[in-house]
């Protein structure tokens, strides 16, 4: 699908640096005509740039962080705030993990709980919860992206689409009062976005490291969510605007 290949297309760019027109006719089996149609399209995300005979990478972007690296991050914190989580879901609940070092932290809770349906794309949560012989798993299949352990993509958003859960457990790169929830990747902003168009109950799961961080992408507004799960007191003006928006905020004791 064009999607697919818009997608390919500029990670293919990102990836090199630069790519020229006919390479990029050769690399993806398509006419001239199609290249610059798609190009004009991933010129507008911002990431590329239009040079002679081509395009190329804007200045780089910071490298998303491997999940092996990120999972060993505040682990104590990641492991209550996976608990307190985990405590918002009531049996015979569905609920939504986005990829994530902390999502993860919530399954060994969901298994105590009955008749709980877990929605992931996240092959990190997968391996987990197959731990588990009484949770009940959904997988989204897509496109694998290895630095994040997740699948993406046109079958991905196909799935999401299909769907509506009783809690979604999002994570987030950073998060701002003006730009909401941010993550680095436009392949893992997109998934995010969707679950946040199609659902209303989102929690937000992150450590205070997060907020007054910011990403290159937004896909969820501060005033959406229903809860953040945290492992200390929010920053005071994040405190007041939750507190504006009735959103719960979670944090241990």
């Amino acid at each position: 699908m064009r999607l697919d290949r818009l997608n390919e297309m500029e990670q293919y760019v990102l990836d090199r640096g630069t790519a020229s027109l006919e390479e990029l006719c050769r690399r993806f089996d398509v006419s001239l005509n199609t290249v610059r149609r798609d190009l004009a399209d991933l010129l507008e995300r911002g990431r590329l740039k239009k040079v002679y005979g081509g395009v190329s990478a804007e200045a780089r972007q910071p490298s998303v962080i491997p999940l092996s690296e990120r999972a060993l991050r505040n682990d104590a914190a990641k492991q209550a705030i996976g608990r307190l989580a985990a405590a918002l879901v009531g049996d015979g609940m569905s609920v939504f993990l986005d990829s994530g070092s902390t999502t993860m932290r919530i399954l060994p809770h969901l298994a105590e709980k009955r008749n709980v349906t877990v929605i992931t794309h996240s092959l990190t949560a997968l391996c987990e919860a197959a731990k588990y012989p009484d949770l009940h798993v959904i997988a989204l299949g897509g496109l694998y992206n290895p630095s994040t352990s997740s699948f993406v993509g046109s079958n991905t958003l196909g799935d999401l689409g299909r769907m509506t859960m009783d809690l979604a457990f999002l994570a987030a790169t950073g998060v701002t009062l003006e730009r909401g929830l941010t993550n680095t990747t436009y392949f893992e902003a997109e998934v995010k976005q969707a679950v946040a168009r199609q659902n209303q109950n989102l929690v937000l799961i992150a450590d205070h490291s997060k907020f007054g961080g910011n990403a290159l992408l937004t896909f969820c507004g501060f005033e959406r969510l229903a809860a953040i799960v945290t492992d200390e007191p929010l920053p005071q003006a994040y405190q007041a605007a939750a507190d504006g928006f009735g959103i719960r905020v979670i944090t241990p004791e």
